[in-house]
């Protein structure tokens, strides 16, 4: 890796891990009462857009941010949020979902499916040949958009995962059945809505960004 190439990744890293940090203080109302935080969407997608090590590196970033202080954990700050706090499972799991999502993406995603563009197309001289070449480009989109989904589906089920075992870690008190209760159920329909905004995102940004890092 070239320095060029480093100071971009970097620049990346840092950009990602303030908009995480910034998510903190996004919240979009829903009629249920129940509002969707913005912040665990950015965690995901630094992992769907960076990949598990550079993605995992912005939430890292991040979390290092609240522990020495700034309060970007929803509000408040300090690594007591993170050990002693009920949302300090989630937090975990920001960093776990980054590097998940990014694993899936990384390892599963075609780049380049749609390169083959239509000079290309019209160089083909056997007209078979030039339809099983798109119907190849179709289903490599296909391939691509079940698993930028499936990878955003398994990092979200993975910070609810640490959420859940977070919050029942600091309230032992409280019967499984209703820590999912509490903090699963009611954000399923916010969550949904996140996934299906993840997926285009990341199927739109993800080449950019890849041109942009080198």
């Amino acid at each position: 890796m070239n320095r060029n190439t480093f100071g971009k990744k970097a620049v990346l890293v840092a950009l990602f891990a303030a908009f995480t940090a910034a998510g903190s203080f996004i919240q979009i109302p829903l009629p249920g009462g129940i509002p969707i935080a913005v912040q665990d969407m950015m965690s995901m997608l630094c992992g769907l857009l960076l990949g598990p090590v550079y993605g995992a590196l912005a939430v890292l970033v991040f979390l290092a941010l609240g522990c020495m202080g700034l309060p970007v954990f929803t509000g408040k700050a300090g690594i007591n949020v993170i050990l002693y706090g009920p949302t300090g499972g989630f937090l975990v799991g920001y960093f776990l979902a980054a590097v998940a999502g990014g694993l899936i993406v990384r390892l599963f995603v075609r780049d380049g499916a749609s390169a083959l563009n239509s000079i290309e197309e019209a160089e083909l001289a056997d007209e078979a040949e030039a339809q099983a070449q798109k119907k190849s480009r179709v289903l490599a989109e296909a391939w691509n958009w079940a698993f930028i989904t499936l990878a955003a589906v398994v990092a979200t089920v993975i910070a609810f995962v640490c959420g859940v075992i977070g919050f029942h870690r600091v309230k032992p008190d409280f019967a499984m059945s209703k820590v999912i209760a509490a903090v699963v159920l009611p954000f399923i329909p916010g969550n949904l809505l996140k996934i299906v905004l993840m997926v285009p995102l990341t199927k739109k940004l993800r080449p950019a960004i890849r041109n942009f890092a080198g």
